[in-house]
C-alpha cells in the first residue's frame, strides 16, 4: 500500500474517531428541565460539526459507530446512558434525527467553508430533522399530540439550538481552513 493513501486514511479515521469522542464528551454536558423529558446538552453543536467537517459517508459511520457503542451498552447517550430503552424510547427520536441530519447537512453545505452556507443549512435543514424524529417518537411512545411534543421538546430548545448552529458553524469553517481536505 502506498505510504500516502495510507497516511489519508489513518487522517480521517482520526478524524471520524475524533469526531465521535466529541460527540460522547457532549453528551454529558446535561441540563435537565423540569418541565420536559428532553435535556439539553450540547450533542446538537458536535452533531453540526460533525456534519459540516466530515463526508457524507464520514458523517454516516461517524453517527453510527456512536448509535451502536449507545445501543450496545456503552454509556455514551446523554447523561451517560445507555441500552435500546434510550435508543428507542421517547427521546430516541433525537438520535435517530441526529444520524439523519449529519448525512443530509453534510451532503448539503458545499464545497468551499462558507459560514452562511452552513448555518442556513444547520438551522433551515438540520434541527427540522432532528426534531421531526424527535417529536414522531414522542408522539408515538409517549402519546403526545404534536402540539403537546413541539412544545415539551421542540419550541423551549430553539434559541439554544440555533446558538448551537452559529457555534458549530464558527468552528468547522475554522476547522475546514486548516484540516486536510475529505478523500
Amino acid at each position: 500500500m502506498n505510504s500516502s493513501v495510507s497516511k489519508v486514511r489513518i487522517q480521517t479515521l482520526t478524524k471520524i474517531a475524533i469526531c465521535i469522542t466529541l460527540l460522547i464528551v457532549a453528551s454529558y454536558i446535561v441540563i435537565p428541565l423540569p418541565f420536559s423529558p428532553v435535556v439539553i446538552t450540547a450533542q446538537t453543536l458536535i452533531v453540526n460539526v460533525i456534519a459540516l467537517v466530515l463526508t457524507p459517508k464520514q458523517a454516516f459511520a461517524a453517527m453510527g459507530v456512536y448509535l451502536f457503542a449507545g445501543l450496545i451498552g456503552l454509556p455514551v447517550f446523554s447523561g451517560g446512558v445507555s441500552g435500546p430503552a434510550k435508543l428507542f424510547g421517547p427521546t430516541g427520536g433525537f438520535l435517530i434525527g441526529f444520524w439523519v441530519a449529519v448525512v443530509v447537512i453534510s451532503l448539503l453545505k458545499g464545497k468551499r467553508p462558507s459560514f452562511w452556507r452552513y448555518l442556513l443549512v444547520t438551522v433551515c435543514v438540520g434541527l427540522p430533522i432532528i426534531d421531526f424524529f424527535g417529536v414522531l417518537f414522542m408522539c408515538i411512545l409517549q402519546q403526545a399530540t404534536i402540539p403537546a411534543a413541539l412544545m415539551a421538546a421542540v419550541v423551549p430548545f430553539l434559541p439554544g439550538d440555533i446558538l448551537k448552529a452559529v457555534v458549530a458553524c464558527l468552528l468547522a469553517v475554522a476547522l475546514n481552513r486548516v484540516l486536510p481536505a475529505n478523500d
